[in-house]
């Protein structure tokens, strides 16, 4: 891992887990923040569950999720979860922020373009390959590869029929037939 990564991983993934921290600390008031879109999930599980387990759920996954990206373990999925946690929260803070006053909005925006950045830096990390190919990249130059080894043999089985068929012809020729 590069010097840059090896700094900047546990740079970024700070302000999740102590954002996920805050949030199983506080499962309440994250309960309550979340409760719009925590209704629906609970009502759309297979099982019974609670506002307020859910809410430990998401600070648990963004705390989990923070810890193996600082550490660059399986670093593009844990910040592909931290991107969406990221984007939920920044959904749920602009729609909650009290904008009544002009320090209100104000604070809404800084807050707003705050969770967007971080969500950028998380959602830039979860593309990130550290300098290896993807796997997009390898099956693209895979599929290259097998249609230019299709287009040989194509090319090569063509030359050898046209050969056979001038040495039947001749053959036959030869044989007056």
């Amino acid at each position: 891992m590069s010097f840059v990564r090896t700094l900047a991983r546990p740079m970024l993934a700070s302000s999740f887990v102590l954002a996920g921290l805050d949030k199983l600390k506080n499962a309440d008031d994250t309960a309550q923040q979340l409760s719009p879109l925590l209704q629906k999930a609970a009502a759309s599980l297979p099982f019974q569950a609670d506002e307020k387990m859910l809410a430990r759920v998401i600070g648990g996954t963004q705390v989990g999720a923070g810890v193996l990206f600082g550490l660059g373990k399986f670093s593009r999925l844990s910040a592909t979860v931290l991107t969406v946690i990221s984007l939920l929260n920044t959904f749920v803070e602009w729609r909650s922020a009290d904008i009544s006053t002009k320090a209100g909005r104000e604070a809404r925006r800084n807050q707003l373009l705050k969770n967007v950045s971080l969500s950028g830096g998380a959602l830039l990390a979860s593309v990130d390959t550290a300098g290896k190919p993807g796997l997009a990249w390898r099956a693209e130059h895979i599929a290259a590869d097998a249609r230019k080894t299709a287009a040989e043999a194509r090319k090569t089985t063509g030359k050898k029929l046209h050969e056979a068929d001038k040495a039947v012809r001749r053959a036959v020729h030869a044989t007056g037939a």
